[in-house]
């Protein structure tokens, strides 16, 4: 208990109890520093306002009552009291989970009235303090005169007596302070600041180190931070500072210099650190605790040995207090802000949603351990994936449970990649969302069970469809996150349990393309390239390429070096596969066998895969022809309307020549109907155009657009004129394969160029050109761009909107369409795909890998105009 002091300071969350009896002046103080802007007056609640709240009455006076009406009264004050205090502690732990600061304005004389606050702040992980009001009894009775409602001589006097009791016990009721004022208008109340930091001009999270000092000198110096000085203090030119996840000792080969790096960098304002397991034990045993130092911890205990030795005992003596004295204040997780708003989360092993900013026992260890529910059989912890959970908005950073990747999921970034096991180091920098590593100089653990082996063995374990079910976020590089809605991801799941190739086999589902996102601006046309040129213009884009559109079916080819390439990657022995976008086998076995088959030889004659170094090639493609694939669709919906259009025009274009002949004023009709046999005849041509026979696979032609992937890494980055020149050198290595054409566009004159060129193919009743941006990926400042915008004929979107769509009263309706949802799509697919395919590259787990392509099929699950 602390004697009367001029200033207390006031948590920034929490529960201060205010303690007295009636008249010592709680509701006067409370008033004080509400006029004085100590506390808001929502911060303070009492009794007498929830009995209000609850019984309607602000007094109940049961004296001068007979016996027989005060009994029922007093009963009814009684009940009335109770749910009071229920409610107001309800209302209290909603405050404190919020992380709310509460004064409670009630006498509290009862050791048990208090202990029910204190269990609330407990249960919510917040402070509880105790501020006692000590007035003398005299002044009591005489406030108490002097009162509305006075609660009478004996009422007090009774309080006095039970209050003396609580002075002689309330140390020992586990308040985290408690101040016995006896003159409660000479202390001044001074509120903590939110415990926020800010972030500055940015920060950079450090995973697990583990005492590898040469990789974290290495990430930290490509980091930008420098010596300048020659003290050993690195600083950033721009102002960033070093955040440590934890766990920068044990097991690795200089646990002491990596302790001392961040112990002085702290210390001089330079960096964080948060408290993690393995340091907390090297605090304990630096605090002289009986602790058993193993997994890596007894080489800190031999560095610190040996420093003896070289150092001095008295040197050595100096710097074991400073650390111990360094690890045991470290914070069990820090919350860094911007603009006072909480953005980053930076906590060991992980952190539930309501611990953030708070500090407690409990929140410490789940900190420093993680959310785990026992062990497995050989006594490892079995960790729950407590991020699953979390949707309070802030980046949530951290490390412990060592994988081979920087981890993104639900917001949270896992950055232990193990660089003790041989791995790497990581750096997540904020807020520019961006990892940065580097490998390990060798493994230096040499555990045959390490968490990277064991990660590397539950790649192929089925994902936990229950994840996914009702709604799912996936997070991906390129900054854009993608909600998919349980509904549609049930219809997804479905699809994937009847109708796809097994999903350890389907890594990508290729995006969605929009027409031009505005009404056409030329008259008399529902697509042109001038419209894609505009918008790819107006977004800083000053590089085009447009390629050729084939009129096939979309495939995917991903082929093989060998069966053992395959085995490592998807689980089994094969050459490969060619699936269609929905995530379907495009050929039957058989077809799909001699086909990867010819191309492997193709490819393999070549010195493709020893010469690109890669155990594989992703291909993103059209087959031709399409009735390859759209045989039955171009029976029922094309060639029957095709013939049945034409003969009912002809009947009727024969019959208005006899009414003609025959005096009959029907030219107008007579026109109309000759425009619309032509309709009928360009609707019949335009479809035959990219239909023919196919009596082996020798007749099938494969136009591969886009090479997407080698196992050593995507080609995001690249051109769009590299594609098509690795488009050449496959068309080069393999009969099967086909070109396209394209044009680079740089200036208005290309673009002239262009229209001219899409004028001339869609006359002849090609499909049309996409029209992309220089690179795969572009960005408009931090907006991701339309990765391609598909341009169709004149001529073949007859097949589309209907044979009459040039009529002009549906030209008008149809160039009001909306394509924002398309577009959209688009972006989010695109994203989506991208990500499926770094994720296969890194080797992640199945089910990191399904649920961006679920992801994708989803979306093809909601409903969008099929004819854009």
């Amino acid at each position: 208990m602390k004697e009367r002091q001029r200033e207390i300071r006031l948590p920034y969350a929490g529960i201060v109890v205010l303690v007295g009896p009636s008249n010592s002046g709680k509701s006067t103080m409370l008033d004080r520093l509400v006029a004085e802007s100590v506390i808001r007056r929502t911060e303070a609640v009492s009794s007498d306002q929830f009995r209000m709240l609850v019984g309607d009455d602000e007094y109940v006076d049961w004296k001068h009552r007979p016996r027989s009406e005060a009994d029922v009264i007093y009963a009814e004050y009684q009940q009335v009291s109770a749910k009071a205090f229920e409610v107001m502690e309800a209302m209290l732990a909603t405050r404190c989970r919020l992380n709310k600061l509460t004064w409670v304005d009630a006498t509290h004389l009862y050791p048990e009235d208090r202990e029910r606050l204190i269990q609330v702040a407990r249960k919510a992980h917040v402070p509880v303090i105790a501020v006692v009001l000590d007035i003398p009894e005299k002044e009591l009775l005489e406030r108490d005169a002097q009162r509305e409602y006075p609660r009478g001589r004996q009422r007090v006097k009774q309080q006095v007596q039970q209050f003396k009791r609580t002075l002689r016990s309330i140390r020992e009721d586990g308040f985290d302070a408690s101040y016995v004022l006896k003159r409660p208008d000479e202390i001044t109340f001074v509120r903590t600041s939110n415990p926020l930091v800010d972030m500055g001009t940015g920060i950079d999270i450090i995973g697990d180190i583990h005492g590898c000092y040469d990789e974290m000198m290495e990430i930290i110096v490509r980091l930008g931070y420098v010596d300048e000085d020659g003290s050993g203090l690195y600083r950033h030119p721009g102002g960033r500072k070093l955040v440590s996840v934890g766990d920068v000792t044990s097991r690795g080969p200089e646990s002491l210099n990596c302790l001392l790096f961040w112990q002085r960098h702290c210390a001089a304002e330079l960096a964080y650190m948060i408290d993690s397991n393995h340091c907390w034990k090297i605090a304990r045993y630096l605090d002289g605790r009986d602790v058993t130092l193993s997994h890596g911890d007894e080489r800190v205990e031999m560095e610190l040995l040996q420093f003896e030795r070289e150092q001095g005992q008295e040197t050595a003596k100096r710097v074991r207090a400073e650390l111990r004295a360094f690890l045991l204040d470290a914070p069990s997780h820090l919350v860094f802000s911007r603009n006072g708003v909480r953005q980053v989360v930076v906590a060991h092993a992980g952190i539930r949603d309501h611990f953030i900013g708070k500090q407690s026992k409990r929140i410490q260890d789940y900190c420093r351990y993680g959310d785990v529910e026992g062990t497995d059989e050989q006594g490892r912890p079995m960790r729950k994936d407590w991020y699953v959970d979390h949707n309070s908005g802030e980046c949530i950073v951290w490390g412990h449970d060592p994988r081979p990747y920087p981890t993104i999921v639900n917001d949270t970034v896992n950055i232990d990649q193990g660089v003790v096991f041989g791995g790497m180091l990581t750096a997540w920098r904020m807020p520019e969302r961006e990892a940065v590593s580097v490998p390990a100089k060798q493994d230096y653990a040499r555990d045959p069970d390490s968490p990277l082996k064991r990660w590397e063995q539950r790649r192929f374990a089925p994902p936990n469809i229950r994840k996914f079910k009702e709604g799912f976020t996936v997070q991906t590089a390129s900054k854009l996150d993608v909600f998919v809605h349980g509904e549609v991801a049930k219809t997804a799941i479905d699809t994937f349990s009847h109708y796809t190739v097994p999903l350890e086999e389907l890594i990508y589902i290729p995006p969605t393309m929009s027409p031009p996102p505005s009404v056409c601006s030329v008259e008399g046309y529902l697509e042109h390239p001038q419209d894609a040129f505009h918008y790819y213009r107006s977004q800083g884009v000053t590089r085009m390429v447009a390629e050729k559109k084939h009129m096939g079916s979309r495939a995917i080819l991903l082929l093989f070096r060998d069966e053992q390439a395959a085995v490592q990657r998807v689980g089994r022995p094969m050459l490969g596969n060619i699936v269609t976008r929905t995530g379907r086998s495009f050929f039957d076995p058989s077809t799909e066998q001699d086909v990867l088959s010819r191309l492997h030889a193709d490819l393999t004659v070549d010195g493709y895969f020893e010469r690109h170094q890669t155990e594989f090639v992703l291909l993103d493609a059209e087959i031709v022809p399409w009735n390859l694939k759209a045989r039955e669709l171009i029976a029922s919906q094309y060639a029957h309307v095709a013939e049945a259009s034409m003969m009912d025009r002809s009947t009727v274009l024969d019959k208005l020549r006899e009414a003609q002949a025959a005096g009959r004023n029907v030219e107008e009709w007579l026109q109309e109907t000759v425009g619309k046999l032509t309709n009928s005849q360009t609707f019949r041509d335009v479809f035959q155009k990219y239909c023919w026979d196919v009596d082996d696979i020798g007749d099938i032609r494969i136009a591969p657009f886009h090479t997407l992937a080698h196992s050593t890494g995507a080609f995001w980055e690249q051109t769009h004129e590299w594609h098509m020149e690795q488009n050449r050198e496959f068309a080069r290595m393999s009969t099967l394969m086909m070109e396209t054409e394209y044009r680079v566009i740089a200036s208005e004159a290309d673009e002239t160029d262009v229209i001219r060129w899409w004028n001339e193919i869609t006359a002849e009743g090609h499909e049309g050109i996409v029209i992309k941006p220089e690179t795969f990926r572009a960005w408009n400042n931090n907006k991701m761009i339309q990765p391609a915008i598909k341009v169709r004929g004149r001529a073949y979107l007859h097949i589309i909107y209907g044979m009459d769509y040039l009529a002009p009263e549906n030209l008008s309706r149809l160039r009001k369409r909306k394509t924002s949802k398309k577009e959209r799509h688009a972006l989010m697919e695109s994203v989506l795909g991208m990500e499926g395919i770094e994720r296969f590259i890194r080797r992640e787990p199945v089910e990191r890998i399904h649920e961006c392509v679920l992801a994708a099929l989803s979306l093809e699950s909601e409903r969008v105009d099929p004819r854009l």
